[in-house]
């Protein structure tokens, strides 16, 4: 591939020299590495990146290209892409396209070529910052001013940019096929991930995917057996209006919280968010169950964390007892939640995965058991 130069600077002025990868162009967002080894597909695709530019820790990306079966929504919403070395030659008989072409194709602007470990080490001791990949600009001073006036996370809504402009039911014709579906839920699309609508299926669940907006009254009169609440992007007190639905469906119907839904449901409980220092991106975050003191290697991807003044149970609001249920053994951060006197749980991590380990998969047979009992 011709290479262009490009450059990377950040908010505290440091900058990366590199090349070009994908779109040409220039393109602002916060700056967040992830640890995954594999699954570049999916964390492009991943919606919860709304606002964001990735780095992958790993040097080496896009050696098995890019096919339409590992897309995690219909499109890459992230800002921007970033790796230490790209592979231009995938090998994988799956591949239909390589890594350039689809991020050219999809008007993603990346960088390659630069030293990634030293950006990471960035982010990690200095914490996650606004930064800008430009292959038009290379005045620094010049794009420190761009970085200035953009906007950052807290504060504003994504999910907006994110959810579904209307209701669809979820079909997929593949590991699902001859399940019988015996329960009807609802999933909240705050930038939901395919494959958590997969899981639900092969669950056993019929699957009703409805836009952010849509009221817990519309919701209801669906006569779902079960809620879940989805992942998504940003900053989850900038969506008051989730918020306020979630508050309206808890006690009425069984409901499962995933990554920022875990957040929503923790702010209609009365708890507070707060924004991690560089979050947790990646496929090998340690998360110990606190009732049987089980650890899981889990995925995860989310920039806020949920407060909670310590272990064990608090006493909020009128749904009673907020049990915590999962501890992150990295940082002691908020990893779940279980209402006591209600149907409802919920977990800061991914427990479908998708990249990353299949330790949680357990969760969604748990709340086909929590409809099943409701019922």
């Amino acid at each position: 591939m011709d290479k262009k130069r490009a450059i990377l600077v950040l908010e505290d002025g440091t900058g990366f020299i590199g090349y070009s990868l994908g779109a040409a162009g220039e393109t602002i967002g916060e700056v967040v590495f992830n640890t995954s080894m594999m699954g570049y597909q999916e964390i492009l695709t991943d919606p919860s990146y709304k606002g964001q530019m990735v780095v992958m820790t790993y040097p080496l990306i896009g050696n098995y290209g890019i096919n339409e079966k590992d897309y995690e929504s219909c499109n890459p919403f992230l800002e921007g892409f970033i790796v230490k070395e790209y592979s231009p030659f995938p090998s994988n008989w799956r591949s239909q396209m390589s890594l350039d072409e689809f991020l050219k194709h999809k008007g993603i602007v990346g960088i390659q070529g630069i030293d990634t470990r030293e950006l990471t080490r960035r982010l990690r001791d200095y914490g996650a910052q606004q930064g800008i990949i430009s292959a038009v600009d290379f005045d620094v001073q010049s794009l420190a001013q761009k970085i200035k006036s953009s906007p950052g996370l807290v504060g504003r809504d994504l999910v907006k940019a994110v959810t579904c402009n209307s209701v669809y039911e979820w079909n997929d014709s593949g590991q699902d096929a001859g399940i019988s579906k015996r329960y009807r839920v609802v999933v909240y699309d705050c930038g939901v991930k395919y494959n958590i609508l997969r899981k639900l299926s092969i669950a056993g669940c019929s699957v009703t995917v409805v836009p952010a907006q849509t009221s817990f009254q519309d919701v209801l009169h669906m006569k779902p057996d079960g809620l879940v609440l989805s992942n998504g992007p940003g900053d989850p007190a900038a969506v008051p209006y989730m918020v306020e639905n979630i508050r309206g469906l808890l006690g009425k119907k069984p409901v499962f919280g995933i990554c920022l839904g875990h957040q929503l449901m923790a702010l209609a409980l009365g708890l507070k968010t707060y924004k991690l220092k560089f979050g947790h991106h990646g496929g090998n975050q340690p998360v110990m169950d606190l009732s049987t003191r089980k650890v899981e290697i889990t995925a995860q991807n989310h920039s806020f964390a949920v407060t909670a003044p310590q272990e064990g149970t608090i006493q909020k609001g009128s749904h009673g007892n907020v049990e915590i249920t999962h501890i992150n053994l990295n940082d002691k951060s908020v990893e779940g939640l279980k209402c006591q006197s209600i149907p409802a749980f919920s977990v800061q991590y991914h427990p479908e995965a998708s990249p990353g380990p299949h330790d949680a998969g357990y969760l969604f047979d748990r709340f086909v058991e929590m409809m099943k009992t409701q019922g």
